[in-house]
């Protein structure tokens, strides 16, 4: 057993390019670590690191405890799972699951013993004698896994292990791969680029932008409580609403575009460092989850939206709408086209909503997320 310690980690191109700022990170013993962020943010390069298939720029890399920058890939005690699967297409599944213990030059009689009780352990035991072409994506995968268990690493590392996986298959394969790591208790490393798999898979989450960690958490504190714009946009599907909008005094109420939206006590009291952005513009950000339709008698916060257009996922309805205030991008920019703010509602599959039409949201008002216009960082205390 062991844990992975990331302290100030560097990688600088000898093109001058940082991929990876300074990043400090820690999994923990039997922990299920996930490093998520879009393309080219330098999560991979990040993994490639713990790896020892990437020099390390600057900072320290310890596994164990033990410092390990410059020691070679095969003497760190790991095991990597990569997206595509990297299976020896002439053996069999038990000969590419045993593979590395025979380079070993382990006993016979011991691979077969340690190939039997991985196989047992990922559901393969009856396609040992079976070639990687006649499995389906998802049993190739558990092959690759099994590559890596076999060897009884101290960590392991995945990257992207899902991505070449159709959509129903991922969803499957999400539930196995922790059903596996819980088994074996192993410290795990691994990268995504899909915020869905980071948030239903991670005892704790690593979110990075531009070679920067902005923010590790629990998958539902990052939801609850993002740090900034990127965060709060980046995790959750639908992606959250996020507008220009004005504070009244006393911040007891919210101006977005012609609508005035009063804020409850218990918002305030939540977040008092409102008080002192009275009077001046900021970015609120709605969850498309907490604007359930206004029916007959709701009571609370309501935004109006001119409906554009209805999605029947038949659990629920997925509505799209525009309102008069100005949508701002993750980024913190005004959305350039300086069009009317698109929006996106969850609601219940019996609501009455047609294109065209002005519907009306009640808001969760404590879901609501409120953040500096300037710096992008979420607003709490004072």
């Amino acid at each position: 057993m062991a844990t992975v310690d990331l302290d100030q980690l560097n990688k600088v191109y000898g093109n001058g390019f940082h991929a990876v700022k300074d990043l400090s990170l820690d999994v923990r013993d039997g922990e299920f670590m996930v490093l998520v962020g879009p393309s080219g943010c330098g999560k991979t390069t990040a993994l490639r690191m713990v790896a020892g298939l990437e020099p390390i720029s600057s900072g320290v890399l310890r596994i164990g405890g033990r410092t390990v920058n410059d020691v070679t890939s095969k003497d760190r005690d790991i095991a990597m799972v990569f997206q595509n699967y990297a299976l020896y297409p002439h053996m069999t599944v038990a000969e590419n699951i045993g593979f590395a213990l025979k380079l070993r030059k382990l006993p016979k009689t011991k691979v077969d013993a340690r190939v039997k009780e991985t196989a047992e352990i990922l559901g393969l035991s009856d396609w040992l004698d079976r070639k990687p072409s006649q499995l389906s994506g998802g049993q190739r995968q558990r092959v690759a896994m099994g590559r890596a268990i076999v060897r009884e690493p101290s960590v392991f590392l995945m990257d992207e292990p899902l991505s070449n996986l159709d959509a129903k298959l991922r969803v499957q394969m999400r539930a196995e791969v922790q059903r596996i790591q819980r088994r074996i208790n192993v410290a795990t490393f691994y990268v995504t680029h899909d915020q869905v798999e980071a948030m239903t898979m991670g005892d704790r989450v690593a979110v990075m932008r531009a070679g920067v960690l902005q923010q590790v958490d629990n998958p539902q504190m990052l939801y609850d409580h993002p740090d900034n714009l990127f965060v709060a946009a980046f995790i959750g599907s639908p992606a959250m609403n996020l507008y220009e909008a004005s504070l009244t005094e006393g911040a007891r109420s919210l101006r977005l575009g012609s609508q005035d939206i009063e804020l409850p006590q218990s918002v305030r009291d939540a977040r008092p460092g409102l008080a002192s952005y009275a009077n001046q513009e900021i970015v609120v950000g709605l969850r498309p989850e907490h604007l359930p339709a206004a029916v007959n008698g709701a009571t609370g916060p309501i935004l109006t939206g001119t409906v554009d257009l209805v999605e029947s996922l038949g659990s629920e309805l997925v509505v799209h709408f525009t309102i008069d205030a100005r949508r701002v991008r993750a980024e913190g920019a005004l959305d350039p086209t300086e069009q009317a703010g698109e929006g996106v509602a969850r609601i219940d599959p019996g609501s009455p909503v047609t294109i065209g039409q002005q519907a009306r949201f009640v808001i969760r008002a404590e879901g609501m997320q409120f953040f500096d216009a300037g710096s992008g960082e979420a607003i709490w205390g004072t």
